[in-house]
């Protein structure tokens, strides 16, 4: 009996493993996924860079850091021209390195103080004080749209809801890009795959 139930394990991962040959859609997908969010967030930093600037530097309102033009430009280029990396998988592990460390940055400096959510979801067991609090907000938003608008036509495309702004978007983004930088730009859809298989030929074969 435990042979039989071993030798049907085996034959059914021998019949999964054939879709290692595909393997590379997983990776392709994750960047395909988090190029256009990563390039959309450099390209708002640098449209309104002077803002950006003065975010980045005021201790009071924003995140008081040194040299904010510096790391206001870092972050953005980052962002934008790493987007840009990770639509062609190139440089792949390379470049996930600085996005782990912006998405790190934004995470624990921007939104650590709101907790995980990223929208108010009072019906989550994640949700802290602050979500709780927000019920009161979002129903008095809710009742004063009902009596000035039309609510129907205005919730017509998804609820209102109130932003919480927690970590919760810049852990996942960092989650993977961490996968990224294990597993590369992946066989086949990347320039690292074919760049590595003409240069590094030893790399790919193992």
């Amino acid at each position: 009996m435990a042979n039989a139930l071993i030798n049907t394990y085996n034959k059914v991962h021998d019949v999964l493993d054939y879709t290692r040959q595909m393997d590379g859609l997983a990776p392709l997908l994750l960047r395909l996924y988090l190029a256009p969010v990563l390039m959309q967030a450099g390209y708002n930093k640098l449209s309104h860079f002077d803002d950006t600037v003065a975010w980045f530097g005021n201790a009071e309102w924003g995140l008081g850091l040194p040299m904010p033009e510096v790391m206001a430009a870092l972050a953005a280029g980052t962002e934008l021209f790493g987007g840009l990396a990770l639509i062609i998988g190139f440089a792949t592990r390379w470049i996930s390195i600085p996005l782990m460390i912006t998405m790190l940055v934004a995470a624990f400096s921007v939104h650590w103080e709101n907790g995980w959510l990223a929208i108010a979801d009072a019906s989550s067991w994640l949700a802290n004080d602050r979500v709780m609090e927000s019920v009161d907000r979002l129903n008095a938003a809710k009742e004063i749209l009902r009596e000035n608008g039309n609510y129907n036509w205005l919730t017509g495309r998804g609820s209102v809801v109130i932003l919480n702004n927690g970590i919760e978007f810049a852990i996942t983004y960092f989650i993977m890009l961490l996968s990224l930088f294990f597993v590369g730009g992946g066989r086949y859809f990347s320039v690292d795959y074919w760049l590595a298989k003409k240069f590094r030929p030893q790399a790919v074969e193992s």
